[in-house]
């Protein structure tokens, strides 16, 4: 059975190190701590003392000052996958954690995925040709030497940088390497981590290449694992659950994300809050059990960003300014039908178009497969549909030979809302509120790509209420902007009622109205 020694890199927080290391070597496995040499002689002091007696923990040998980006991240890492190699001959495997990190599952069931096969996990992608890296420096990170820390000493990091290029010092690559680049959290089994420090001892070149690279805790380990291990021995992907804001910053974890974390497909993620005590102990409660089945899926970036991002969205393009002061036509008639259900729109729209004399486009402003007439190229994206609406909309006026228009809207695009119902055209507004039963709001969750075929029943659940919420204040949304030509059609009203609504809208007789009103199975799923 495996048995994992846990090579832990910290620099503060020493009772929450402490408890970590307990929890961690209280199901049989180890742990391995280099403390940096920068933080408090006390806390370091603290840990040594309270875990002294505990024959699962063990210390790298000398504890050096660690800088963000430089070599002495991997320096003491190597120290402290030293100390573990030496102090648990019984380790099977090697998996690099921080202080910030927290077990995502039981250790029973990180041992039997562990043994379910004899590979390395850790992202290992091709430097140059993989898209990695997303901004900054690419190959200037091993072309370059780098010996100041650019977050402490920035103006001697660029000054010695372009130095360098001016003089035309770049450096090759050693011959025999493919510089690969992953995330820092690997896991790694025995046989290749006394390979790599092995490898570390005889290849002077190398390391001495490595000691001026910037953050070669990207590139180090990434990069001996595959060049001493063969590649059908390889898994690609870090076992620890990570995520990024759209700001490039990691995302923390709280307390009340433990069920999204468990889900996830993953052992371990990264970085809980410091200050989530109850996420740490119901997580280190769950490493101690004796718990077997998770069901997981991978979709924690996209729950994540919906849980976490109603509000927050802004407004990428601004109106052009011979938008705003353009206008559809003051004599035009522009009838928008808002549903969240988009089937139900387009019955009362192939309705209407039928029964009334009015020309009916679909959600040309948020389906891209929506029908358009060619129109030069402006109707070709939604991006374009969008950012041209106005314009867009006069041509099709002009296009169908017709001073009215009806078109179908998501009740998400207030703003296009906003911005007819200012025009000095006759804009008005059917709001068509529907009821949304679970079935439904499971369908859409798939429908926008929050769930797949393989999430969780108890995710999907957990996402239902926010859901369902979102749908009750875009509603809301609409309503306080008290649009003046506002009308709402209402699943559950009688015909009677939602037919009165229909003929002030659309201005036709009330008969004919009756008949909108009893199109067949209008709000039918």
């Amino acid at each position: 059975m495996a048995k994992i020694a846990f090579i832990l890199l910290c620099h503060k927080d020493a009772p929450s190190i402490i408890q970590q290391a307990e929890r961690l070597t209280a199901t049989g496995d180890y742990v391995s701590i280099h403390f940096d040499a920068r933080a408090k002689a006390a806390d370091f002091a603290a840990i040594t003392e309270a875990l002294a007696d505990n024959a699962g923990v063990t210390f790298a040998k000398k504890r050096i000052k660690c800088g963000w980006g430089q070599w002495s991240l991997v320096q003491a890492s190597l120290l402290a996958v030293e100390a573990a190699v030496e102090a648990f001959p019984k380790a099977t495997h090697f998996y690099m954690l921080s202080g910030d990190c927290a077990s995502v599952k039981s250790a029973p069931y990180a041992h039997k995925f562990l043994d379910a096969r004899d590979v390395d996990y850790v992202e290992s992608f091709d430097f140059f040709n993989s898209n990695w890296i997303k901004t900054g420096f690419k190959g200037e990170r091993l072309f370059y030497r780098h010996w100041f820390n650019e977050r402490q000493h920035k103006r001697l990091f660029y000054a010695s940088y372009h130095l360098q290029r001016r003089l035309g010092l770049a450096r090759r690559v050693p011959d025999d390497i493919q510089v690969m680049i992953g995330s820092q959290w690997w896991c790694l089994r025995r046989k290749t981590i006394e390979a790599i420090l092995t490898f570390s001892k005889v290849r002077a070149d190398v390391i001495r290449f490595f000691k001026t690279t910037w953050i070669p805790d990207e590139t180090y380990f990434q990069t001996l694992v595959r060049h001493l291990v063969p590649a059908r021995e390889i898994e690609s992907r870090t076992l620890t659950f990570k995520m990024f804001s759209d700001y490039g910053m990691p995302v923390t974890f709280y307390n009340d994300q433990y069920d999204l974390l468990i889900s996830q497909d993953y052992l371990f993620a990264r970085k809980i809050s410091p200050e989530a005590d109850l996420l740490k102990r119901r997580l280190g409660a769950l490493w101690n059990s004796d718990r077997k089945d998770f069901a997981t899926s991978k979709e924690g970036p996209k729950l994540h960003a919906f849980l976490t991002g109603r509000g927050r969205v802004g407004k990428r393009f601004g109106t052009r300014f011979w938008e705003r002061e353009s206008t559809l036509g003051a004599d035009r008639d522009l009838y928008m039908l808002v549903c969240k259900k988009w089937h139900v729109a387009k019955r009362l729209l192939k309705t209407a178009s039928d029964k009334v004399d009015v020309r009916g486009i679909e959600y040309l402003f948020d389906e891209a497969g929506c029908r358009v007439p060619h129109l030069g190229g402006i109707e070709r994206t939604l991006e374009k549909r969008n950012r041209h609406r106005r314009a867009l909309m006069r041509m099709l006026f002009d296009y169908y030979g017709t001073e009215r228009l009806m078109i179908c809207l998501d009740p998400a695009n207030l703003d296009l809302m906003r911005d007819f119902m200012s025009d000095r055209a006759n804009a008005r507004i059917l709001e068509l509120q529907c009821n949304f039963d679970d079935q439904y709001l499971v369908g859409h969750a798939h429908r926008v790509g929050l769930a797949t075929e393989d999430t969780p029943g108890e995710v999907i659940q957990r996402m239902l209420p926010t859901l369902r919420h979102e749908f009750l204040d875009e509603s809301a949304a609409i309503r306080e902007e008290e649009f003046p030509r506002h009308f709402r059609l209402r699943e559950g009203r009688s015909s009677t009622e939602n037919g009165a609504v229909l003929s002030e809208f659309f201005g036709i007789e009330p008969d004919l109205a009756q008949e909108l009103a009893e199109t067949q199975h209008l709000f039918a799923d």
